[in-house]
């Protein structure tokens, strides 16, 4: 199994807009577990200290194997998340491990 880590770095400073951005980004993550073959769970969760020095909210995601997490990464559904989450975040960071 693979476990897929992504954190993202908000690029606005309202924490009113932050918080909605991140239970959109949530929604429709989470949403994609049974859309996606291979990806066995998905976690999106806000972070709760440190604001403004720690990263704005993460996602854990597991997946079958390597080739499950490559498909997931052209997935169409995946692809229209990406493609929103492009367009609020300012930084990123990720790790893939097996477990």
């Amino acid at each position: 199994m693979i476990r897929h880590i992504v954190m993202f770095q908000l690029a606005s400073s309202d924490p009113a807009e932050k918080d909605a951005q991140v239970a959109r980004a949530k929604t429709e993550l989470e949403a994609l577990v049974g859309v996606v073959p291979g990806l066995r769970s998905m976690e999106v969760t806000r972070n709760g200290a440190y604001e403004g020095a720690n990263m704005d909210f993460m996602l854990v995601a597991d997946f079958d194997d390597l080739a499950a997490l490559e498909a997931y990464q052209v997935h169409p559904e995946h692809e229209k998340v990406a493609a929103y989450i492009g367009t609020i975040r300012s930084g990123r960071a990720a790790i893939d491990f097996e477990v």
